[in-house]
């Protein structure tokens, strides 16, 4: 059984770390490797669309995924919701070079008032216990950095992951700083 989703997930990362975007042909997996193609046809009518895994999902039993708002329209699960399905896995992408070296952080802040970036200095460090913490002066202000323990990409790419700002405007991002 598939189903499909779009608002309220419209604009939120998904498992791959990119914003969903509900008019795109996307759906969201439990096991298949992010990036996998995959071809969905509804068995009552007989109408497919290929999409790519960008997230996790479906999380009601019985279901085996769940397609973005436009991959429901196009294959007509848009308006009973639900559909039985045909799922058909294409080779996931080869990753080359995952992880590309170097030093990375995750910039989680930027303040006029160097107080508010202290703030959460010390709100990250409680967090992070493992990972270097450090509030500078940048040039547009105070600025909030954690290094993970292990520099390299996939390690700040996992914390940048684990952060969840109330405002979506102030989402994390990585930095190389060598």
């Amino acid at each position: 059984m598939a189903s499909w989703y779009g608002p309220p997930y419209a604009g939120r990362k998904g498992a791959d770390g990119t914003v969903y975007d509900q008019n795109a042909m996307t759906a969201a997996h439990l096991t298949l490797p992010m990036g996998t193609m995959v071809r969905v046809t509804n068995l009552t009518n007989n109408q497919s669309v290929v999409v790519k895994i960008t997230d996790r999902g479906p999380f009601v039993h019985g279901r085996i995924i769940d397609l973005s708002l436009a991959a429901a329209k196009a294959t007509g699960v848009y308006r009973a919701g639900v559909a039985k399905v045909k799922v058909e896995a294409f080779a996931a992408p080869v990753r080359v070079n995952a992880d590309p070296g170097g030093h990375w952080c995750v910039q989680v802040g930027a303040f006029a008032r160097e107080s508010d970036a202290i703030k959460l200095k010390d709100e990250m460090i409680r967090r992070y216990a493992t990972a270097k913490v450090i509030e500078f002066p940048g040039p547009t202000g105070h600025w909030v950095r954690i290094s993970p323990k292990l520099p390299n990409k996939s390690n700040a790419t996992e914390v940048a992951d684990s952060i969840h700002p109330k405002d979506p405007d102030a989402a994390p991002y990585l930095i190389r700083t060598d």
